[in-house]
């Protein structure tokens, strides 16, 4: 630009609007600006260190990623051999809650438990009190008064077995009076009679007569 163009009168609104800061612009640092990490380095580290440190993190990266790819196969290789051995989902989860618990027993807090329960165990049954409540009820069970009342009781069920048997003999035995006696049978040969009256006449098409029916008698007979 050139210098003869520019406005140098300082009262002038427009001073300074020609002049190109872009060069000046360039040089100043930003505040705040990422600087590039390549240029970055830890101090006293050289950059042919660096460069080496990065070309070992790019192998690891890779063998990562390769391990991953490999055990993905290794995986589904696993899924096609429990599937034609018939391995569900279901017997798989069995056999390991069956190895969990085998695992739970051997451990050392399961051992630890079992015995101090079982010297529990041992105390309250070695303890004074009991002792005592075994002893009073083996005396009860051993006591006269018991085997009296277990006896009593042994004999009335006994008793109780005998009179319900000798009153379902009784009843039969009346039951089978009762038909054979004379006014069963007659009530019986009464009821077959009219059974066979009802039955019989209406069999051969004839009407029942009633016992009072009578033949009427001709009032003007012939001469």
């Amino acid at each position: 630009m050139d210098p003869a163009s520019q406005d140098i009168n300082l009262n002038s609104p427009n001073k300074g609007l020609g002049v190109d800061h872009s060069e000046n612009l360039s040089n100043v640092p930003v505040e705040g600006a990422v600087r590039n990490p390549a240029n970055s380095l830890p101090p006293g580290m050289t950059e042919e260190e660096a460069e080496e440190l990065r070309i070992e993190l790019t192998k690891v990266e890779e063998e990562i990623n390769t391990l991953r790819q490999v055990l993905s196969a290794k995986e589904r290789h696993a899924t096609e051999l429990k599937r034609k051995l018939g391995l569900s989902p279901l017997n798989e989860l069995r056999q390991n809650l069956t190895k969990s618990w085998q695992e739970v027993q051997t451990s050392n807090a399961y051992v630890r438990t079992s015995e101090k329960l079982g010297e529990w165990n041992e105390n309250i049954t070695s303890s004074y009190l009991y002792l005592s409540a075994s002893a009073t009820l083996d005396d009860i069970t051993h006591s006269e008064a018991y085997k009296k009342t277990q006896e009593t009781l042994s004999q009335a069920g006994q008793k109780t077995s005998v009179a319900l048997s000798t009153m379902g003999t009784a009843i039969s035995r009346k039951l089978g009076d009762m038909r054979n006696s004379a006014t069963f049978k007659s009530f019986e040969d009464k009821m077959g009679n009219l059974k066979y009256k009802v039955v019989g006449t209406r069999g051969n098409g004839e009407a029942a007569s009633s016992p009072t029916d009578t033949t009427p008698s001709q009032e003007n007979p012939p001469f």
